[in-house]
């Protein structure tokens, strides 16, 4: 992708999943990479791993947050912003997921999954906001929502309601930062082999279950791949994406495209 060699990305949940690949990507890309997760002893692996990737001028970083509090993402935007001098990507990719039918969801349920999956969302991209106006070079945000944000699914009424929610603060955040030359896109994922989703699948019937899905659900008739989402992640971040602001880009194998 034009553009990226040495930007400098700040990946929150980049410590597993789509988030880790992301990171392999930018490495790969020339950028140089801060990750941030929940787990301190994952995030270490995951900076480990991730250094075969670098490319250089690439380096990475990484440090534990929880994102749902605000004191964890000041430091968490503060250190990246100290370490990598200055950050002009926010790959906003932190979030939890589980299946539990809408009648059975407690208040409890409910405020953890909109803590993390919209508030968590909301925090981070607020801090580096600021910081990128103050910086005054502009930048790019792609927020992390979910197919299940455009359209509902059984027994995810919160993480439902919770994508739906980053696509909405996505397209005001864009109306207020485009004047500050900040581009704020989303990515909508369908069905990706992930551990989070590797877990729910597991409890559905494991391999027949995600084979008869795709089967049933998707038209490339295949699930999708983490990479799969990291390359749309480092596009919208690109130069090649410079007049790409406000939009969700879906992907999912077709799978919204079935009636």
């Amino acid at each position: 992708m034009r553009g990226l060699v040495g930007k400098r990305v700040l990946i929150s949940g980049g410590s597993s999943g789509i988030g880790h690949a992301a990171a392999r990507r930018f490495l790969q890309e020339g950028a140089t990479v801060f990750i941030s997760g929940l787990d301190p002893a994952e995030v270490t692996t995951a900076v480990a791993a991730a250094k075969q990737d670098l490319t250089a001028p690439s380096e990475v970083f990484g440090v534990a947050c929880d994102v749902t509090r605000e004191e964890d993402v000041a430091r968490l935007v503060s250190t990246a912003g100290q370490t990598m001098g200055g950050i002009d990507v926010l790959i906003n990719n932190a979030g939890v997921s589980w299946r539990e039918p809408f009648l059975e969801i407690t208040p409890q349920h409910w405020d953890e999954m909109i803590a993390v999956n919209l508030r968590g969302m909301f925090l981070v991209a607020q801090a580096v906001s600021r910081l990128l106006i103050d910086q005054g070079r502009g930048g790019a945000i792609i927020n992390m929502s979910s197919t299940n944000g455009i359209a509902g699914e059984a027994d995810y009424a919160h993480y439902n309601a919770s994508k739906g929610g980053v696509l909405l603060l996505t397209k005001t955040m864009a109306v207020e930062l485009g004047r500050h030359g900040i581009r704020v896109n989303a990515v909508c994922p369908g069905y990706i082999d992930t551990p989070l989703n590797a877990g729910i699948s597991a409890d559905l019937g494991g391999a027949a279950f995600v084979s008869a899905y795709a089967r049933d659900n998707i038209p490339l008739g295949r699930i999708g791949r983490d990479f799969e989402v990291a390359a749309v992640y480092a596009f919208l971040a690109s130069e090649d994406a410079s007049f790409v602001h406000g939009a969700e880009i879906v992907v999912d194998g077709g799978q919204l495209a079935l009636m």
